[in-house]
């Protein structure tokens, strides 16, 4: 879409609420295990097209879930299923999976920016090599995937960014124990404020999870998974 082209649809069409997930196509980022396979599970059982767009491909020696695994489930749980191996720093991966899921389901209703790396360490136990993959997966992921996804989403009959992120408060007690990651988490919290007001003329919704403290809610070997501030039953 170029710059200064009409929306192709006003934002008084956008209903107010989403009912049922059925026949929605939803592209999640990290799909393959953790939050975003929770909520791709519940979108299937609503009869959704799911894209799961993820990196692995092949068992990982400590982590459950690939993305062909968890197409698996989404197909069983009563959905459709698109499996991609996307590296979201990637531009010409998250290009083409874009592509590739318009292609095979006609088009994208609801971008699901999930995907993030962790590390809750300190500044002195940060590497920069850290440093750098949480900037390039948070914040350039989450910008790169709605840029990709926009002028699809703004053809849809009701779409939706759904990042998962704190909301930005400012507040030192958030910042002091893991700043680079706290960072790397606001700046996706500044792309959904900033998203959020430059398509609210397209009827675009965009939003985050509301959760103060998504450390909690990573995912690590042998923890329980906590949805229950994403998706509900």
């Amino acid at each position: 879409m170029s710059a200064g082209a009409p929306w192709p649809r006003a934002a008084a069409d956008v209903r107010l609420a989403v009912r049922s997930l059925a026949g929605k196509t939803l592209f999640i980022t990290g799909a393959s295990r953790g939050i975003g396979l929770a909520i791709a599970l519940r979108a299937a059982r609503d009869g959704a097209n799911v894209v799961v767009a993820a990196k692995t491909t092949d068992p990982h020696p400590r982590l459950p879930g690939t993305i062909h695994t968890a197409a698996a489930q989404l197909e069983a749980a009563g959905g459709r299923a698109l499996p991609l191996a996307v590296d979201i720093r990637f531009e010409e991966q998250v290009r083409a999976a874009v592509g590739q899921a318009v292609e095979r389901f006609g088009g994208i209703d609801i971008l699901v920016n999930n995907a993030s790396a962790i590390s809750l360490t300190g500044t002195l136990e940060t590497s920069m090599k850290r440093f750098d993959l949480m900037m390039g997966v948070n914040v350039r992921g989450t910008f790169l995937c709605s840029q990709a996804c926009i002028p699809y989403l703004a053809k849809a009959s009701n779409p939706h960014i759904l990042t998962l992120c704190p909301p930005p408060e400012l507040r030192p007690e958030w910042l002091a124990p893991h700043l680079a990651y706290t960072i790397s988490k606001f700046g996706m919290s500044l792309c959904v404020m900033g998203l959020a007001a430059e398509l609210r003329s397209a009827g675009i919704a965009v939003n985050e999870s509301g959760c103060t403290d998504l450390s909690g809610y990573a995912v690590k070997p042998g923890e329980p998974l906590r949805e229950d501030l994403f998706v509900s039953s």
